[in-house]
């Protein structure tokens, strides 16, 4: 990766559940968070993608107050072992009894400037029932980022993209670029990228087509930035 410029991240285990009220959940949660800054630093990876998890019982106020505290006793711990250097990027999730909203990320990403929210525009459309149709869904996730986190991470977010099948609860299961049924499309938010000049990092998030989809991705970005220079007489 190091050799052909590529940056690595990773994903920590995906039963994590930082607004737990049970301690010995949340202790597992950090030692999770811990063992996942070990390998990333090991592999030359700066960003470590969390799950919120689920309040269960609690009310989703009760369950923010917790994440924060076991998202500030990570990033300590982190510091404690010499990973401070690392990124920890709270994900928007897909289910609506999730925790894990769009404001909900970024009210967590407040706590400290390493916080870099993962914005998976995939789980924010099915939480949303179908609401990521055009530029203006995305220009307003984006602005909602730079409004509250300031342009760096409004323009250097982490972000998961894919297409997914979705019910009333939300989130169903992923599906991959040929389907035409269920959202979102990526061409809205290529142009997005494009005419706002910003550098997130996307992963292609396609039911086993990671590959040939993100290369699609890229072709639709790289169409927007031609469309962009013809309407603004750029050099690319």
């Amino acid at each position: 990766a190091r050799e052909h410029g590529i940056s690595l991240s990773i994903h920590a285990p995906y039963y994590t559940n930082i607004s737990s009220d049970e301690q010995e959940r949340i202790d597992k949660t950090i030692d999770y968070i811990m063992q996942s800054a070990c390998a990333a630093s090991n592999m030359g990876a700066t960003r470590i993608v969390v799950h919120m998890g689920s309040p269960k019982k609690l009310t989703r106020r009760a369950a923010m107050d917790i994440s924060k505290t076991t998202i500030k006793a990570a990033l300590n711990k982190m510091d404690e072992a010499g990973y401070g250097h690392i990124s920890l990027c709270p994900e928007t999730m897909g289910k609506i009894s999730q925790m894990g909203t769009l404001d909900e990320v970024i009210e967590i990403c407040l706590l400290d400037e390493r916080l870099i929210p993962t914005i998976d525009f995939g789980h924010l459309n099915s939480r949303t029932l179908g609401g990521i149709n055009t530029e203006e869904d995305y220009e307003y996730i984006i602005k909602r980022m730079e409004k509250k986190l300031g342009a760096f991470r409004a323009s250097n977010f982490h972000s998961h993209f894919s297409k997914i099948e979705f019910t009333r609860s939300g989130e169903k299961r992923h599906l991959t670029f040929d389907n035409t049924e269920y959202g979102p499309e990526f061409m809205p938010l290529a142009r997005v990228i494009a005419k706002r000049s910003i550098t997130p990092t996307i992963i292609c998030e396609s039911a086993g087509t990671q590959a040939e989809d993100a290369v699609k991705m890229l072709k639709m970005y790289e169409k927007a930035m031609e469309r962009r220079i013809e309407n603004e007489g750029l050099s690319y």
